[in-house]
């Protein structure tokens, strides 16, 4: 019989998960002990959620998510972020994913989060959507640009439905990702930040400048004027112009924006007050 338990953080656990995700993704390197105890367990909004599927001793199955705080409807709360999610190619086709991602949930909620969020592809959403109660809020924009983005004017975090909140000691963690490093730098009132992206164009993102550390917490390496922009932005004060959107037939695979509250009867999210990018996921 398949035994159901929390994740583990110990060290020996942390090189069980990456065993299992070299068995799930062969070729792709991301997933190394240091990778995973900068994840799981350095984050300082908390330590990961989640939970594994034994077959005797044989890891089956693995879900996690990973605490954050964001603006929600005007008020700070306590989220979880939807991650890494693996299934034994020997495991699938019973239904693992779903029942470790509801018994994450249920603990998620007991342990005082509000909801969950996440980025799903077109394949992963419908399963999310109709399995797992999740809205789907909007697909990302996906765009090529130069320089900065354009806005109208800056909503504050109490006018957006969703916003990640970042405070100093939670970027300094997000730049510092060992396997794709974050660099900022500060012009005018924003603070820019890059991370190596997809065909040679980093990955770019802007914030408020306002509380955010002043020195450099992802160092210093030059920003082309050529960017990737892959998140979200309001309806009413967002501006590309200078962006040009990617076709979808051009995206590798078109990415949504998922959201879920634990709260019973909770309203959902308004797709149009959005603030999203790069650094409120883990595509880089």
């Amino acid at each position: 019989m398949m035994r159901l338990a929390p994740v583990q953080l110990d060290a020996s656990s942390l090189a069980r998960y990456g065993d299992l995700f070299a068995a799930c993704f062969p070729g792709t390197d991301k997933f190394t002990l240091r990778y995973l105890a900068w994840l799981y367990v350095a984050n300082p909004d908390g330590a990961a959620v989640g939970f594994d599927a034994w077959d005797g001793a044989r890891l089956a199955a693995h879900y996690v998510c990973i605490p954050a705080r964001a603006w929600v409807e005007g008020r700070q709360a306590r989220v979880l972020l939807s991650l890494n999610t693996a299934t034994h190619p020997d495991y699938r086709g019973q239904g693992l994913f779903v029942q470790l991602a509801s018994m994450t949930y249920e603990a998620g909620a007991a342990l005082g989060f509000d909801g969950i969020y996440g980025v799903a592809n077109a394949n992963s959403t419908p399963g999310f959507v109709r399995k797992l109660g999740f809205q789907l809020v909007r697909p990302l924009e996906a765009r090529i640009g130069i320089g900065p983005l354009q806005h109208s004017r800056a909503l504050a975090p109490q006018e957006l439905s969703f916003e990640r909140s970042w405070d100093e000691a939670a970027l300094a963690w997000r730049c510092a990702n060992p396997h794709n490093p974050v660099s900022s730098r500060q012009r005018g009132g924003r603070r820019q930040f890059h991370a190596a992206g997809d065909a040679g164009l980093p990955a770019y993102a802007e914030l408020a400048a306002a509380g955010l550390p002043p020195e450099e917490p992802g160092g210093t390496r030059p920003l082309s004027p050529l960017r990737l922009f892959i998140g979200l932005a309001p309806d009413a004060t967002s501006r590309y112009w200078n962006y040009a959107s990617i076709p979808r037939r051009l995206r590798p695979s078109p990415l949504n924006l998922i959201y879920r509250s634990f709260a019973p009867h909770a309203p959902q999210l308004d797709p149009a007050r959005i603030q999203f990018t790069f650094l409120d996921f883990d595509a880089y």
